[in-house]
């Protein structure tokens, strides 16, 4: 009687199914900066129906440029000062370390895809400009202008506002106070001073989409697609598509992504700083907040955050604490879950 007893409840998992076989562990796991849901959603669905993590990174973030998530990622948002729209995007695969990126893209929709090609196609990590436009054409993509009604009442408003905010320092005529050209003040009256529009609460909010995958054998991959700051200086390129600042990945720690100030952000490899502290053997959470702490120590007022996860499947998040930025909200999604979940950390 003992031995059919036993049997039964070897049986258990097998009668139940999926549902409790997969709470045994997180994985597979996707995170991913901001509520933007869908994203979460098609990154998933890729990944359960077979896809790999950088087939799920791709998908997810190309969700958001469709969708114009928040209007800070994809076509028609944050014109530059000459009413254009760019982009930047990232690809990392954590197996392999191989990395695809462009940066400055110019009238190309699918920034993710370009990146996902650059990866596949190339021995190259970054292409900018004009010239990855080309490379997107011999690629397949379409060729086609990413301004829209409303990005282009976006920058007719900044010219309304003689061009406030906007990048430029130490130049004349005084930039806090009028439109360009510009020419550059002479060297003995420079001032290491940032412009007015730096920390105003009109620039906090979503932006960048940076995404986490990691496979239920313990592959990662990670990604980020932007179309950057509003009113920035045509040629700029921030931090999304450098790999180690937008985002990070290594099967053997674990993966990160930052959004926010890229142009602070860069300077510190938040991404790769983050994935070498889980390294190390630090919580996703912990790796996340002294991340943040040390671009505390020289930009106090800077804007972003940072998502982290480790080969295990723990997670976690961390933000800079502002008069208007207080908590910071990421997605979540793994085989504990049966739908994508918004979580929330306060900011530190």
């Amino acid at each position: 009687m003992a031995r059919k007893s036993n049997l039964r409840l070897l049986l258990v998992p097998f009668l139940l199914g999926p549902a409790l076989v997969r709470s045994s562990s997180p994985l597979p796991l996707v995170v991913n900066t901001w509520p933007f849901k869908n994203a979460t959603e098609a990154a998933w669905r890729t990944l359960v129906s077979g896809g790999s993590t950088l087939d799920a990174v791709e998908s997810g973030c190309a969700v958001c440029e469709r969708e114009q998530c928040d209007g800070t990622v994809g076509f028609g948002g944050s014109p530059d000062e000459s009413r254009e729209t760019t982009l930047d995007a990232m690809i990392m695969d954590g197996t392999t370390m191989d990395v695809g990126a462009v940066g400055d893209l110019r009238r190309i929709k699918n920034a993710i895809g370009v990146a996902r090609k650059v990866l596949e196609y190339t021995t190259h990590t970054l292409l900018a400009g004009e010239s990855a436009t080309k490379f997107a054409e011999s690629m397949g993509f379409i060729n086609e202008d990413l301004s829209t009604n409303t990005s282009q009442a976006l920058h007719s408003a900044w010219l309304a506002r003689n061009c406030q905010p906007n990048y430029w320092r130490n130049v004349i005529p005084d930039a806090s106070k009028y439109c360009g050209p510009y020419k550059p003040k002479p060297p003995s009256t420079l001032k290491q001073d940032y412009p007015a529009c730096k920390g105003t609460g009109d620039n906090y909010g979503h932006d960048t989409i940076g995404m986490i995958v990691i496979h239920k054998t313990g592959h990662t991959a990670a990604g980020t697609s932007t179309n950057g700051i509003k009113f920035k200086i045509p040629g700029r390129i921030g931090d999304s598509p450098i790999p180690g600042s937008g985002a990070y990945a290594d099967d053997a720690a674990g993966a990160a992504a930052a959004t926010g100030d890229g142009d602070t952000l860069m300077r510190f490899l938040p991404s790769y700083q983050a994935v070498e502290y889980m390294r190390r053997g630090e919580d996703p959470t912990i790796a996340c907040q002294k991340v943040i702490s040390r671009i505390q120590k020289y930009f106090p007022n800077f804007f972003g955050a940072v998502i982290c996860a480790n080969v295990t499947g723990s997670y976690g998040a961390a933000c800079n604490k502002l008069p208007t930025f207080t908590k910071f909200s990421f997605m979540v999604y793994n085989s504990l879950k049966n739908q994508p979940t918004e979580e929330k950390v306060d900011c530190i």
